[in-house]
């Protein structure tokens, strides 16, 4: 009898090291898996610091990118905003035109403007049998003299009206205004407003300024 309760004792002491020891296991994988957690945490926040670091100095970038000393069309090659306008200048052959001459006043519509003609309209207009076409749709777009905001907003409020005409490269007319918050409003041939949504790159041969829509003649 007493053999028997020795070895049932025995056997309880196993069973019980045994859940000790498991449990200790359970315990250690679970420290395993708070550290890792936290090790992901700190690498999330740490990427993000690093993005956040990589994207103000991509605009830290792009803000040097463009200085008073580049000509016009330096100028819209180094605005990430303006790549189709470049390639519309490179397939007319204008670009060499506002490397040199000037000053010219140019209101360049984005890529969005571009994009929000109808589909098909500026491959169209990249054809060489469109060439001339193409020419004297740019041209609209470009103001002889250098026309910095303040500028034309003076011209504005001096006129009898507050609207002010200005007359393109190719002879054209557009009409600029202000809104009732004080911005430039043009006014294309086809009676269209387009706002300026970003002003002044001022450039070695004149000035450019962001619109938001392509302008046309009538």
């Amino acid at each position: 009898m007493k053999i028997k309760n020795l070895f049932v004792i025995a056997l309880l002491s196993v069973f019980a090291f045994t859940s000790c020891k498991d449990d200790k296991k359970k315990d250690d994988m679970k420290d395993s898996d708070n550290m890792t957690e936290m090790n992901d945490s700190d690498m999330d926040d740490t990427d993000m610091d690093d993005m956040d670091d990589d994207s103000d100095m991509d605009n830290e970038n792009s803000d040097k990118a463009i200085d008073g000393n580049m000509n016009l069309a330096e100028i819209a090659m180094a605005s990430p905003n303006h790549s189709t306008l470049v390639s519309a200048l490179q397939s007319s052959g204008m670009v060499v035109k506002l490397e040199t001459d000037g000053p010219y006043t140019i209101f360049a519509p984005t890529n969005n403007a571009f994009n929000n003609l109808p589909k098909g309209t500026v491959e169209n207009l990249m054809m060489p049998e469109n060439k001339e076409k193409l020419e004297g749709v740019l041209s609209y777009h470009i103001v002889p003299g250098n026309l910095d905001a303040a500028k034309i907003k003076d011209l504005i409020k001096n006129s009898n009206n507050n609207k002010y005409q200005l007359e393109t490269a190719n002879k054209g007319k557009l009409m600029a205004m202000m809104n009732d918050n004080g911005d430039v409003v043009l006014k294309d041939g086809t009676g269209k407003e387009v706002h300026i949504v970003a002003a002044d790159m001022n450039g070695s041969n004149g000035v450019i300024h962001s619109i938001d829509a392509v302008m046309m003649r009538k």
